[in-house]
């Protein structure tokens, strides 16, 4: 059966190791888990924290995949291309981890300075998504 719709390499390869990423995804849930069920001792803090890292994870990642298909259907280049494509992926990656990371210390009641991670990935996905809602305009 031939496919109906064809991505780009770019697309295509971006599309692959973000679905690879649900698996990380997942594993931040069983964590989740451990630390509801009571298995894992945390601080409401870090409980807020674990939960907010994952929800990130996971509807960024989606939204991610969803943008492989419109930055295809721009035409882009350089470092607008990569970001338009890219930014909100970036985003899925390092907002999570600022949460998590941030947040690790036992008893750890307020976070540390890897906080700014969620902040830096935030700009990611700002600037990502603006990118590509712009040159989906201008298209």
């Amino acid at each position: 059966m031939e496919p109906t719709l064809i991505l780009s390499d770019a697309a295509r390869v971006t599309a692959g190791v973000l679905l690879i990423t649900i698996v990380l995804v997942e594993t931040g849930g069983l964590y989740l888990l451990s630390i509801v069920g009571g298995r894992v001792e945390r601080t409401p803090f870090q409980i807020a924290f674990a939960r907010a890292g994952h929800a990130h994870a996971g509807v960024l990642v989606t939204l991610a995949l969803v943008i492989q298909l419109f930055a295809d259907a721009v035409v882009l280049d350089g470092p607008v291309a990569w970001l338009a494509r890219s930014g909100v992926a970036v985003a899925a990656i390092l907002m999570p981890l600022g949460f998590f990371l941030s947040s690790m210390a036992p008893g750890a009641t307020r976070p540390t300075r890897l906080v700014a991670l969620v902040l830096i990935g935030a700009v990611f996905l700002g600037l990502g998504a603006a990118s590509l809602g712009i040159a989906l305009l201008a298209s």
